[in-house]
């Protein structure tokens, strides 16, 4: 039997005959390609398969032309998680643990509060250097990572959201994956003029065929993604929209690192250097590493600023 293969592509659609839009997705080749940088323990793994999973859905719900990032701060095992998404697909993420903490085994009851712990979780959308950043927060209060960014609409957006969202960080018969459904009331000028009541009927119907799916079939690549949206909403019917592509990449370069390393004074630059006379620079997403020796150093100092500062 061929094994049914796993795009990662993201499905925006819409309800008929309702104000509810929605999107969809299921990510291996991009879940897998961040999980590959790094050795995380399983539920590190799960937590940051669900954020990047909720990062695509959230992102494509957004019009922007930048980078859109989530990212968590708590003072549990997991202090943070980061995952950001450019406009174009390009998506990459890592989380930041307590390697002692799993070594041991952890008994997780509610995600959230057991591994992120006391925190905020933090939406911001960068659009550039000419740009204003928007930047939305909402406390850690909630038991999964969905439940936090449902309370997020609805106190700042005042826009009801029903997420279900899973990740499987283990292959099984399948490649690692994380997947996500997503549904909110449509604002705007493309919604339908329904009656109050007509509203809150359509709200409720969805939201209770939406918390109908399990983990096992929203993870399941043999049912896709328009047979899993027909098995919820067959009844009033589904419209598609123009499916998105999501890829892992990570936008860390030598030049980007350089730059970083021209704002401090020789002084500084002298007093990172390693025993070997370098500086290393590890990036945290793809794990990879940047070294420095003296020339570079000295082409550094040549680039900085007239005025920086060399005491």
């Amino acid at each position: 039997m061929t094994r049914p293969v796993i795009s990662d592509t993201l499905q925006p659609f819409r309800i008929e005959g309702a104000n509810i839009r929605g999107r969809v997705t299921r990510l291996s080749t991009s879940y897998e390609s961040i999980l590959g940088t790094h050795a995380y323990p399983e539920p590190v793994a799960r937590i940051l398969g669900e954020t990047i999973a909720l990062t695509a859905a959230i992102s494509t719900s957004i019009k922007f032309d930048g980078i859109f990032y989530l990212q968590t701060q708590g003072d549990g095992p997991i202090p943070m998680l980061v995952a950001d998404v450019t406009s174009a697909g390009q998506m990459r993420g890592y989380a930041r643990y307590n390697d002692e903490v799993f070594t041991g085994g952890l008994e997780i009851n509610h995600p959230v509060p057991d591994l992120l712990g006391a925190g905020h979780l933090a939406f911001t959308l960068d659009q550039g250097a000419h740009t204003d950043r928007y930047q939305g927060i909402v406390a850690l209060e909630g038991n999964t990572i969905a439940e936090c960014a449902q309370s997020y609409f609805q106190q700042s957006e005042q826009l009801d959201t029903a997420i279900i969202v899973a990740a499987q960080p283990v292959a099984d018969d399948f490649p690692p994956r994380a997947a996500i459904i997503m549904i909110q009331k449509m604002p705007g000028e493309d919604r339908l003029i329904l009656t109050t009541d007509e509203e809150d009927e359509n709200w409720q119907n969805a939201t209770i065929l939406l918390n109908s799916v399990t983990s096992e079939e929203l993870l399941d690549p043999r049912l896709s993604l328009d047979e899993l949206l027909y098995r919820l909403f067959h009844e009033k019917g589904v419209r598609l929209y123009d499916k998105k592509e999501i890829s892992y990449h990570c936008r860390c370069s030598r030049e980007k690192v350089a730059e970083t390393l021209a704002s401090f004074s020789t002084e500084d630059l002298t007093d990172m250097k390693t025993e070997a006379g370098e500086i290393t620079a590890t990036c945290e997403f793809c794990h990879k590493v940047y070294s420095f020796n003296d020339a570079d150093l000295d082409e550094i100092r040549d680039h900085q600023s007239p005025g920086s500062s060399t005491a």
